[in-house]
């Protein structure tokens, strides 16, 4: 594994996400209480950013369409998306959030 700094824990607010670019793949960090998630931060459905949408019960929400997916697996929730999205592995390390895009958790890869 091959974890990138890719963000300060405290620039990510509760129930909220924060776009960030590692190697050219655009990445979803997102705050959920005390856990974070990484995942891609490409709507599957309208390729719109994830991480301008609302972030709750580990979902995070595309603000166009208001599709839905879960945070852990990249799975849609809420129609219209059908297709999964990336989900990347998440190492925090003091007040670092460190991400892994050359693995994914869920086999999908990044769009």
């Amino acid at each position: 594994m091959s974890f990138v700094r890719a963000c300060a824990g405290s620039e990510v607010h509760d129930d909220e996400a924060l776009g960030v670019t590692i190697d050219d793949v655009e990445v979803a960090v997102a705050r959920d209480g005390d856990e974070f998630f990484a995942v891609q931060n490409l709507c599957s459905h309208a390729e719109v950013a994830l991480s301008e949408g609302e972030v709750a019960d580990c979902t995070i929400e595309c603000w166009l369409h208001g599709s839905t997916f879960d945070l852990r697996t990249g799975k849609p929730t809420v129609l219209p998306a059908t297709e999964p999205i990336s989900t990347f592995p998440v190492e925090v390390r003091g007040d670092d959030v460190y991400v892994d895009i050359s693995t994914t958790l869920n086999g999908v890869a990044p769009s």
